[in-house]
């Protein structure tokens, strides 16, 4: 287990002690103690909540797949097709506004009561989805989804750091991104032969009952947890400021499922309430790439997004361009989610621990050759699954940068500190995700890719192949800039406290 080699070599230390007639009594305290020294996450010790931990993220992570299977049916059932759109998008406004939120409560209060409302928001967003007759309360069940969404994956941030051991937490990570392998895979087939069989509601519906078993086994260990001893109030400033963001990017969302004109006015309205108060919100030059805790935060949204920004055309170019199955092309991304949680378990090595800033310079390296490398399946030439073997060595790249930077954040976090940089570390995610995915659409459409119809496989229905290698090469280059941003991961100084205002 990681950490073996320290809890060894403390046994020596103290069975040596224990041989002296000095201390008597230091045999016995070896017994009590090495064991707990030498545990690793599913330890005696830290078994209940790490199972706990694994349980709660696989129910997210088989919620997430199971719902973009169902949201169609059930769109078609409550005849809410041109509120289609504003189902994601709920989720995710709510979900931003409440990742905030969690930092600062858990800061405040600890991680035990914000992972409860949240887990409890998240399943009454469930049942109301599930339940609902109109589209609007379909969508509002979405919106609570998010805000229980944001509120349980920031707590759980602080979980792992005031939980575990500093030795354990690239374990922790790695069982995050384990936890998701299964999900991904059996979810889809789960929901589509649930709403085949049954009816779409049970998808929502079933869930919220899965989770009564994780929490309570975490229950008891939660409590465990040291109470913060800060007593001061939340800061109303980062809420409103994370209300501004949600909004913003809500205004934003709504502007781009209309092309008229008019939609230039909630554009801009959100662009206004957006910019500012993302650069607030965020630690000090997180956009210059300032040293230390900031350009671990950057990285985080470089990755993510230049990941999502290619992969989301990946199925669309295999289908229009190689004539493959829409399920074909979707399998030729799963190889990517397996050696995602492989370069996971690869970062939470012991021994790879000074070398942490060097595996994610590797990591960010492989994320921009497998990009560019899935640009080649556009020669004739070249057979269609070096996609998968592309996205195989992309998977593992992500693996490694995105679980190390997790483990970063909680080691520069000063202690009640780690709910708002968590918060920040999942913002950045997710706005790496809409402007790089929005980019790449851009130049996409720019290029004549807005030509492909509805039938893919006609034979006018397929982009110009320079729309998919601009976006592919685009989103390389970027994952490139991110191997740069790895240079500056440690700070020159101890870890200080980050003021989240301006750049």
């Amino acid at each position: 287990m990681t950490g073996a080699r320290t809890g060894y070599a403390s046994y020596a230390e103290r069975m040596t002690a224990a041989e002296s007639p000095a201390d008597p009594t230091a045999a016995s305290r070896v017994a009590r103690t090495v064991p707990e020294a030498a545990q690793g996450v599913l330890g005696r010790r830290y078994r209940a909540l790490t199972l706990g931990i694994i349980s709660v993220v696989s129910l997210i992570a088989f919620e997430a797949s199971a719902v973009n299977t169902a949201m169609p049916v059930a769109a078609h059932a409550l005849d809410g097709i041109e509120l289609y759109a504003f189902a994601f998008s709920a989720y995710f406004t709510a979900s931003l506004f409440a990742m905030t939120l969690s930092g600062e409560w858990c800061d405040r209060a600890g991680p035990l009561i914000p992972l409860f409302t949240g887990i409890a928001a998240f399943g009454t967003g469930l049942v109301v989805a599930g339940s609902a007759q109109r589209m609007w309360m379909f969508v509002a069940g979405r919106g609570v989804q998010g805000l229980g969404g944001g509120l349980v994956i920031v707590a759980l941030y602080v979980v792992v750091g005031r939980a575990y051991p500093e030795r354990l937490r690239p374990s922790v990570m790695a069982a995050f991104s384990a936890a998701w392998v299964l999900p991904v895979i059996v979810g889809p087939l789960v929901a589509g032969a649930v709403t085949e069989q049954l009816n779409w509601r049970w998808v929502f519906l079933s869930i919220p009952v899965l989770v009564l078993l994780p929490l309570a086994v975490m229950l008891p260990a939660l409590r465990k947890l040291p109470a913060d001893e800060r007593t001061a109030g939340m800061d109303r400033r980062r809420i409103l400021l994370a209300l501004a963001v949600a909004a913003g990017a809500g205004l934003l969302q709504f502007a781009a499922q209309d092309i008229a004109w008019t939609a230039l006015v909630p554009a801009a309205a959100g662009l206004a309430l957006l910019a500012p108060s993302i650069l607030r919100l965020l630690p000090r030059g997180t956009f210059r790439a300032a040293r230390g805790l900031p350009s671990v935060v950057l990285l985080r949204g470089i990755a993510a997004g230049a990941f999502l920004g290619a992969e989301s055309f990946i199925p669309l170019m295999l289908v229009t361009e190689r004539g493959l199955s829409a399920t074909m092309a979707g399998l030729s991304l799963t190889g990517g989610g397996l050696t995602w949680a492989l370069g996971s378990y690869t970062q939470s090595r012991t021994r790879l621990e000074p070398y942490r800033e060097r595996l994610m310079s590797l990591g960010m390296v492989l994320i921009a050759a497998a990009i560019a490398l899935v640009s080649t399946a556009l020669i004739d030439g070249v057979p269609a699954w070096a996609v998968a073997v592309s996205w195989i060595i992309g998977g593992y790249g992500m693996g490694l940068t995105i679980s190390s930077g997790s483990v970063l954040l909680l080691k520069l976090s000063r202690p009640g500190e780690e709910g708002s940089n968590g918060a920040s570390l999942q913002i950045s995610d997710a706005l790496g995700n809409i402007t790089l995915v929005g980019v790449s659409g851009v130049l996409f459409v720019a290029l004549g890719g807005g030509t492909t119809g509805a039938d893919a496989h006609a034979p006018d229905a397929a982009a110009p192949p320079a729309a998919f290698t601009v976006v592919f090469l685009t989103m390389a280059a970027v994952a490139l800039a991110g191997a740069y941003v790895t240079t500056r991961l440690k700070p020159q100084v101890a870890p200080a406290r980050e003021e989240s205002e301006g750049v």
